[in-house]
């Protein structure tokens, strides 16, 4: 019995999905929940239903009557949709980071300059592993894609994310292509912005709590039908609705600050993929006799 039971769960994505589609529906306790197992899709499986509730601030009731709005008879029931995917990887336990915080917690006495160090370090290699298995191969290429055939490219990251948006500035500026960021200086990020046209690409890389100044760029780019990348932490996001292709990262964390090294890695490697696929059309019109414009 179990063993049919299994075969008829949906997958993670699948799941995800049918979250996403239903969340502005879903009450305000239930949107807690759903926000909390997006960010969580690597321990979900054997947290306790009071523990979600108490990071949710909502009662327990809360938690197992959010399965049951999406057909499960109970919670354990929508823990097992994680169990089946964890088995079938075959991967590490998916409760990595989670233990690297509960050691950082426990850990008695003062932590020396190089603990801290190994800490954060182990932290990042978790999120590396985790980008690793949850990159979506599809939707990378489709981004790869939009940027290859861009007029112009603008890029927008406020606060925690503006290192990165000025990095990936600067590495697109080693392509042919021409690159704007959407700095805000001086307040101007609607002058920056209002430029923008179909044809054009907007990459916005925004993580909770989303800023205000990112999402606004992206509505006006969705508005005059600029194709937009979103990269972020959660297909949940008020930024999703607006997104033409999105990738998400989740960052390790420890001593609660959050790395950015799996989101530089990501942006390097859209980069990289980027001035691969650009050479290798210069390759093909010196092959062809050079260039006919």
């Amino acid at each position: 019995m179990a063993e049919e039971s299994t075969e008829e769960l949906p997958s993670v994505d699948e799941l995800m999905q049918r979250i996403a589609e239903n969340y502005e529906s879903l009450p305000r306790q239930l949107k807690s929940v759903a926000t909390y197992i997006e960010q969580h899709r690597g321990s979900v499986m054997v947290d306790r239903t009071s523990d979600i509730a108490t990071s949710c601030g909502v009662h327990p009731s809360a938690v197992v009557r959010f399965a049951q709005r999406f057909g499960f008879s109970g919670f354990s029931d929508l823990q097992a949709v994680f169990r089946q995917a964890y088995t079938g990887q075959g991967a590490q336990s998916p409760s990595y980071q989670q233990r690297i915080r509960k050691l950082i917690d426990e850990k008695p006495g003062r932590v020396s300059g190089g603990t801290v160090a190994r800490e954060f370090i182990a932290a990042c290699r978790g999120g590396l592993d985790e980008l690793d298995a949850s990159l979506d191969d599809a939707q990378f290429d489709t981004a790869v894609k939009m940027m290859q055939q861009a007029d112009n490219i603008y890029v927008v990251g406020v606060r925690r994310s503006f290192p990165v948006a000025s990095y990936i500035v600067y590495a697109l500026q080693h392509t042919p292509k021409r690159v704007h960021l959407v700095s805000g200086f001086g307040g101007m990020y609607r002058e920056q912005i209002r430029s923008v046209k179909k044809g054009d690409v907007v990459i916005a890389i925004s993580f909770a709590p989303y800023g205000k100044e990112t999402q606004y760029c992206l509505r006006v780019a969705h508005h005059h039908q600029a194709q937009t990348l979103l990269i972020s932490d959660s297909q949940l996001s008020p930024l999703a609705r607006y997104a033409t292709t999105q990738l998400y990262v989740k960052e390790g964390s420890a001593f609660a600050f959050r790395s950015l090294t799996s989101t530089i890695c990501l942006c390097q490697a859209l980069f990289i993929a980027l001035a691969y696929k650009l050479e290798l059309n210069v390759e093909e019109s010196k092959d062809t006799g050079g260039y006919d414009d």
